[in-house]
């Protein structure tokens, strides 16, 4: 139940980063609904090996190229799902940002920690 729960906060964030930024958009809540799905799987599986492999630049820039490893993935789910629409890598990397931080928030108002 808590991991449907996270699923619907992380779609509800996603459709908020269009309110906030113009160069995210949505067609349809489906989409969202897909694309929160696609990006937690991106994020689990793919996020890591990525993190792992650059794990030199990170610390050469002190940890500032996590941001752009957030939009890289951020932007390959724009790119896998119809029906969300990017407009190019740094509106990814500013999107990603702004899903971090509504998710982040609506993650601590709505789920109690146990």
């Amino acid at each position: 139940m808590r991991l449907l729960i996270t699923w619907l906060i992380n779609t509800l964030a996603l459709l908020a980063v269009p309110y906030l930024m113009h160069s995210v958009q949505f067609t349809s809540f489906g989409a969202a609904l897909i694309a929160a799905l696609v990006l937690g799987l991106v994020n689990t599986l793919i996020r890591p090996v990525l993190l792992l492999l650059t794990l030199p630049a990170t610390l050469l820039t002190l940890g500032l190229f996590i941001f752009i490893i957030n939009g890289l993935m951020f932007w390959l789910v724009s790119q896998l799902v119809s029906g969300f629409y990017v407009a190019g890598f740094w509106a990814a990397v500013g999107g990603a940002i702004l899903y971090s931080i509504v998710s982040w928030a609506l993650s601590t108002l709505l789920l109690k920690k146990n």
